[in-house]
């Protein structure tokens, strides 16, 4: 029988295992197929943060001349402090030693380098006390133990990549080698280049990996730019050990970034690339795989897939072959990934970061695609957008079921782009009926189906948190998007969940076609304005980028700007480079934006006119509470009049 071994390449979240290799795990043993899975990235992060790994970097480091960096002095002047405190800080991160918190809470048990600095000293005066007592309390023992042995990490984090490695973050590897690469020549440089203390020790996980479990086929996932400088990594090795074994590489990144692909020294790594949906693709592979293996000839019965033939790079797709409808893919499965051992980290003092960061999440598909698939800045002509495919409730509350019994874990992270609003009231009906118990968290359209009525049920369902697109906070701008909202119907449906007990965080944007200086001021001006109101609790700004797969890439003309001249493309491309003629400097405004935003989450400058915030003339905010007097007078915001009274008692806010 035919092993093949799944693996996601570093780097990706700490707290809990991306799901692409628990899906198809799933998929692949329901087809009697000998699979099996494991996480090199996790696997990566426990070897650097550990006594035998900071040993290794010191040596490393010691060994050089000249003056260090500022991170890397530090670690070498503390580095006993670090060696004797890791492997406790990192058990007590895993949830195995919460009696630790106590010692780490009283600041004298972890070194402390530059990501403390804002807990002490003038700073902390600056900001008008000690930020540990604001944000924890007396009885917050274990929340403040655990941001300050994250704070630790980053600081090692940042020493590695000073000293050690400049490509190495904590959720990233190397990602500038491969975002929008259009050809292969830095990736290339990148892996015959000399290794580092990093890449030696992925290279150990990966030998150990292919020892240990004997594959035939290795599949790996690169669901982002980060992974994939990893990815090749890992591909190179096993090369090296296993010269049989076949390699296939799949994931996010290849499924939007690869689709032009040309480059033949990409198959110096991989001997198949498959796009999309990753079913019905394995399925084709290791079909063709047996089948040569018996002396059959190379077959074109595959879906969606590179080969290189005879010295070209060819796409197969054959016609006869089709996806796996999402009700017959299965339920993920975890086994094989080192559920203990992943790291719950809590770097930033707002709610929603902390979600994503901390804690133990199972994560599940409610429907394949979008069901809006309408917004022009997405990739709405791929497939994982363009193909909509739903589950049935009581088939999602099986899975929940057998999910949450294999791992323990009663948290539940619904990876849609869009969980649909229909799915989820079926969902969350089915769930109460069954006494099904869990904490779940999604991505949604801020569309006018949410009611406060669904609202509280999603909420009794076991709904914490929601995050959804108010992008530009322009109507004008919303409708040319298309988008599907207003700003005045966010207001309504964010404070419908806020008074559910729902948690909210809205991803906004700027820097859209033809957005100008003034709209942008308003945008602030409007997310004080639900911040203020309490409608939303935290928000990401993120500047505007076209991309290749979407309507807007496809017909800039119709937006009113121009795509500039590219380089010819073998390899990668996805983001476009383009010119707006609309006079407006976005990139000085995004500084401005996102130091608003962080105050704002932290409850800090809601009272001040957003101008405050740029260190330029920007113009005066046309909105005058209108969103808020808007809701009000349709009665749509329960408790806002309260609010606002409140507010007038208040003591001013401290500035930040």
């Amino acid at each position: 029988m035919t092993r093949i071994l799944l693996l996601t390449a570093p780097m990706t979240q700490l707290n809990t295992p991306y799901p692409a290799t628990a899906y198809l795990t799933g998929f692949l043993r329901q087809q009697q197929i000998d699979a099996v899975q494991a996480d090199p990235a996790i696997e990566l992060v426990l070897k650097l943060f550990s006594r035998s790994g900071l040993e290794r970097i010191e040596r490393e480091l010691r060994g050089r001349k000249g003056k260090p960096p500022k991170a890397v002095a530090h670690f070498l002047h503390f580095s006993e402090h670090y060696k004797n405190t890791i492997d406790a800080a990192i058990r007590f991160l895993q949830g195995k030693d919460p009696s630790l918190a106590l010692r780490i809470v009283g600041r004298d048990f972890l070194p402390e380098g530059k990501r403390f600095a804002a807990l002490s000293g003038d700073h902390a005066d600056a900001q008008g006390g000690d930020p540990m007592a604001w944000a924890f309390g007396a009885l917050g023992i274990q929340d403040g133990a655990k941001y300050l042995a994250s704070l630790m990490i980053d600081d090692l984090a940042d020493m590695i990549r000073e000293g050690i490695d400049p490509r190495f973050e904590l959720s990233r590897y190397a990602e500038k080698l491969a975002a929008s690469a259009p050809t292969f020549d830095p990736l290339a440089d990148a892996l015959a280049a000399k290794s580092t203390v990093v890449d030696e020790m992925l290279d150990e996980i990966t030998r150990d990996l292919i020892e240990r479990h004997q594959p035939d086929v290795v599949g790996i996932t690169a669901p982002f730019p980060g992974n994939v400088y990893g990815a090749f990594r890992i591909a190179g090795v096993v090369k090296r050990v296993s010269p049989d074994t076949r390699l296939i590489l799949g994931g996010g990144y290849v499924n939007t970034e690869l689709r032009e692909l040309k480059e033949k020294r990409v198959f110096a790594y991989f001997d198949y690339i498959t796009l999309d949906d990753g079913e019905r693709p394995l399925l084709a592979i290791l079909d063709a795989i047996r089948a040569e293996k018996t002396g059959g000839a190379a077959t074109d019965e595959l879906l969606r897939t590179f080969v290189l033939r005879d010295g070209q790079v060819r796409l197969i797709s054959s016609p006869k072959l089709h996806d796996i409808p999402h009700r017959a893919t299965g339920t993920p499965v975890y086994d094989g990934l080192p559920l203990d051992r992943y790291l719950s980290i809590f770097e930033m003092l707002n709610p929603m970061h902390r979600i994503w960061s901390d804690g133990r999440w199972n994560k599940l598909t409610l429907a394949h695609g979008c069901y809006w698939k309408k917004c022009n800045f997405c990739d709405v002509t791929l497939d994982y957008i363009g193909r909509y495919d739903a589950a049935s409730a009581d088939l999602l509350v099986d899975r929940i079921v057998a999910i949450q019994s294999e791992t323990g874990q009663s948290g539940f992270h619904f990876v849609d782009e869009a969980a649909p609003p229909a799915v989820l009231k079926a969902l969350a009906e089915r769930l109460i009926e069954r006494g099904v118990v869990i904490s779940w968290w999604g991505n949604i359209r801020f569309e006018k189906t949410f009611t406060p009525e669904l609202t509280r049920l999603l909420a009794r369902s076991g709904c914490v948190a929601v995050s959804g697109g108010l992008e530009v906070a322009s109507d004008r701008l919303l409708q040319l998007m298309n988008k599907g909202v207003t700003v005045e119907q966010v207001a309504r449906v964010t404070r419908a969940f806020t008074e559910a007990g729902v948690m909210v965080h809205a991803y906004l944007m700027y820097g859209f076609p033809s957005q100008t200086e003034s709209e942008t001021i308003d945008a602030l001006e409007r997310v004080r304005q639900l911040f203020e109101a309490g409608c939303i609790q935290s928000a990401y700004w993120h500047r505007f980028s076209v991309t290749a797969h979407s309507p807007i890439g496809k017909n800039p003309e119709k937006f009113g700007i121009k795509l500039l001249p590219a380089e010819e493309v073998s390899f990668a491309r996805n983001d476009l480079a383009f010119e707006d003629p609309t006079p407006c400097d976005h990139e000085l405004l995004g500084v401005g934006l996102r130091k608003a935003l962080y105050n704002y989450m932290h409850g800090v400058g809601l009272d001040l006119d957003v101008r405050f915030w740029f260190e330029h003339p920007v113009p005066k905010p046309k909105v005058k509470n209108d969103l808020i007097a808007c809701a009000l007078e349709e009665g749509v915001v329960p408790g806002l009049r309260r609010a606002e009274k409140g507010r007038a008692q208040e003591k001013p806010r401290r500035r930040g």
